[in-house]
Parts: C-alpha cells; structure tokens; sequence
C-alpha cells in the first residue's frame, strides 16, 4: 500500500499567471517554498517584481514575464520563455481573473467581453499552448475558477457566466487529457482578502461592508485569505493528488452549502 504523497513541487516548472498581487501572489510564494522553478505572469511591473523577491527568499530567482494574457503574442511568448528558459512545462496555474459589477440590465457589452477575454478567453489559449509540454511531462494545469461558477448570484451577471465557464472548460479538458496522463482541476474561491472586488468597483466603504457581510455568506463565518487558496492549489499541483482530475474544489468556507431559510 502506497503512504499519501507529501506536498512536494521540487524540479517542477509552473507557470502562474497574475501573480502579481492576490492569490496568484501567494500561490507563487508557496510554490516556491515548496521547491518549484517558476515563471510569473502579470501586468504589474513593480508588483509582480515584488513577488519575484519574495519567491526569491525561499528558492531561486524566478523568471518573470510581465504581458497582458488577453493578448495572444503575450501568451505564446510567457509559454515559450518559459520553455526555453527551463527546458520543461509541468504546472500551469491559470490564476488571472477580473471581476466588474452588473446586472442583464446594466452590464456593458465592453464589460461582459472584457470579463471573457480574460476569465475564460486567456485559459483556452494559454491552455492550448501549453498542453503539448505538458504532454510531455505528464504535467497538470490548476484553473481558479470561483463559487460564482458553482451558485448563481445577483449583480455579477458575467462574472458568473465566465466562471461557469472555466468550471465546464476545466472538466472538459480533463477528460480529453486523461489518457495521456495530464491531469485538469480547479478551486473555486468564495470571497478572499484582496483587491479584486475594489478593481471591479467597491469603494473602500463597500469593501468593508461586502466583507462584514462576508461573516454571514459564508459557513464558517469569515472570507478567507489568500494563502488558504494557495494551500489547495498547490495540492491539486503536486503529486499528492495524483487520482485526481476534472474536481472543482470549493475554498469558501462552506459558502457554495448554504441555502438561504
């Protein structure tokens, strides 16, 4: 009987992209902790610098690709470089994503394509380019997707729609890469600590307030952080999740259980 794989990323090459901030940052951090050689995708320059010092503490420099992933050129370079560069693909976290409020009545159509060029759009490319090395080494891609993919909420139309997205693209790809041994998963978030509601339109004072109700959204009574996505991402990365493939794995603290009484 063979004892449960420790967590161990040591000799993988992972590509995460907007690990600039969030829980692409964490994410990053840990992989390195974890003993990955890394290449980070981001449009943030000097965030996404920040992250490669930290990734640095902990394991070598990693090679830092700043683009926007709703460009086509910018995402066959980050593949490439990073082929080039390491010489192998074995772990693609598809990690960037955008968030805008709006209802079928308000959402603009610039705000609808926006959010599907880069939550669903991106993947598929990204995706695409990297199966044939990850073929290679039989590697496994991790897509954040959201709760918003698994339960339907009000005044984030789009988002949800192009979470559901990721959620059906992610089991498909699973079953079309399962017998080549590539396995296919994704966590869905509830709501966690950083910036992406502020990006998609709370002020600080609504932040505050979607937070404190945040307490009542979510089982366990609080959203969560970025380090407890990362946890599981590097899970579903590592060989100790090796019999899984196609899972959509809930990290918000019971959220997608609950039902209003």
């Amino acid at each position: 009987m063979n004892m449960a794989a420790p967590i161990n990323l040591s000799g993988k090459v992972a590509i995460i992209t907007g690990a600039s901030s969030g829980i692409g940052a964490a994410t990053s951090v840990l992989f390195a902790k974890l003993g990955a050689k890394l290449a980070l995708s981001g449009r943030n320059v000097e965030n996404l610098e920040k992250t490669g010092k930290e990734c640095q503490k902990h394991s070598s420099q990693p090679l830092l690709v700043c683009g926007d992933i709703t460009k086509e050129e910018d995402n066959i370079n980050l593949v490439k470089k990073t082929v080039d560069h390491y010489g192998q693909l074995d772990i693609l976290v598809n990690n960037a994503g955008i968030i805008k409020l709006g209802t079928i009545e308000t959402t603009t159509q610039k705000d609808f394509d926006d959010m599907m060029n880069v939550n669903v759009r991106a993947i598929f490319q990204l995706t695409q380019l990297a199966v044939p090395h990850l073929l290679k080494t039989k590697g496994n891609v991790v897509n954040v997707s959201s709760v918003n993919g698994l339960r339907s909420f009000a005044n984030v139309l789009a988002y949800c729609v192009s979470k559901s997205a990721v959620d059906q693209m992610t089991s498909c790809i699973a079953l079309e890469l399962a017998d080549r041994g590539v396995r296919v998963n994704a966590v869905n978030p509830g709501v966690v600590v950083t910036e992406l509601q502020k990006r998609g339109g709370l002020n600080d004072e609504k932040y505050a307030a979607f937070l404190e109700r945040s307490k009542q959204t979510h089982a366990l009574g609080r959203p969560g952080q970025p380090d407890e996505v990362a946890n599981t991402i590097a899970f579903l990365a590592s060989d100790a999740s090796s019999f899984i493939t196609g899972a959509h794995l809930p990290v918000d603290g019971g959220r997608h259980a609950m039902c209003p009484r």
